[in-house]
């Protein structure tokens, strides 16, 4: 049995990377934030690369202490609701990450509540219409962003929280992946039937 994993705490303010051992003990820790960006009063951004280079950076630093090839797997925990899209070709993202804490389309989300669509999405999510969540970030950035209906139309755009992008830039571009937790958390993942819904992603008026 390989004798490390290697544990991802990418938060909201920065990066934290642990080595533990079989025992499940700490044998390594660093930390680095990055910076919070603040476009607009209520707005909250992250720069996705900023975020892939200070883990990189964290991760090199670790594994110089080991032999690399102890280590037995990797483990990511995130910021969860925090939402990026980028181009599948470059691996550029195509706007900043608009944090979890970003209130810009409060007025959408009441604009759906008032059109009574708070049952459908709760029996669906278990969550309420918030801009807390990613299918309105997701929603806005399609919106705002030059040439997003020219990617999605050749199939160059790709969504994901924290977890993904990380897990992306991890694997060089082959693996596009979340888990259920990450999922539950975009209000167009249905928790009965474990799948990206249809009705909701028609809703939100993403593809």
């Amino acid at each position: 049995m390989k004798k490390y994993i290697l544990s991802i705490d990418a938060g909201t303010t920065g990066i934290t990377v642990i080595l533990y051992d079989k025992k499940a003990q700490i044998v390594e820790k660093v930390y680095s934030e990055f910076k919070q960006i603040y476009p607009k009063p209520g707005w909250v951004e992250h720069d996705p690369i900023e975020i892939w280079n200070t883990t990189l950076r964290l991760i090199k630093k670790i594994l110089s202490t080991i032999n690399n090839n102890e280590v037995s797997s990797i483990g990511i925990t995130n910021q969860r609701e925090t939402t990026l899209l980028w181009n599948k070709s470059t691996s550029k993202p195509i706007y900043n990450a608009i944090v979890w804490q970003c209130n810009r389309t409060l007025d959408y989300c009441k604009e759906l509540k008032d059109s009574g669509y708070e049952n459908l999405v709760s029996s669906k999510t278990g969550l309420l219409i918030d801009s807390y969540f990613s299918a309105t970030k997701i929603k806005w950035i399609l919106e705002h962003v030059n040439n997003t209906q020219k990617m999605l139309e050749n199939d160059e755009l790709l969504f994901g929280t924290i977890d993904s992008w990380l897990v992306w830039m991890l694997t060089n571009g082959s693996s596009h992946i979340t888990d259920y937790t990450n999922a539950s958390r975009t209000l167009i993942f249905n928790i009965d039937t474990k799948k990206w819904d249809t009705e909701l992603l028609n809703l939100f008026q993403i593809p």
